[in-house]
């Protein structure tokens, strides 16, 4: 949903209210957010994860490469 978008956002916010968990696709798809917007320079936030999310994003590192709001 996010390839086709002209012009391309200088920013992502991914909403994650709904998700109760993330399994490897899910960490997957992220990261290809993450290129796709321009990999260390990509500006993406990760928001309204719940504690069972947010603990798979620490174990995962992910809140290295993504700003976890």
């Amino acid at each position: 949903s996010y390839e086709n978008l002209q012009p391309k956002p200088e920013s992502f916010e991914v909403n994650l209210k709904d998700a109760t968990y993330l399994d490897s696709s899910a960490l997957g798809m992220l990261l290809l957010l993450r290129d796709h917007a321009g990999g260390e320079n990509a500006e993406i936030t990760l928001t309204n994860a719940n504690a069972d999310v947010r603990k798979i994003l620490a174990i995962s590192n992910f809140e290295q490469i993504f700003d976890v709001a």
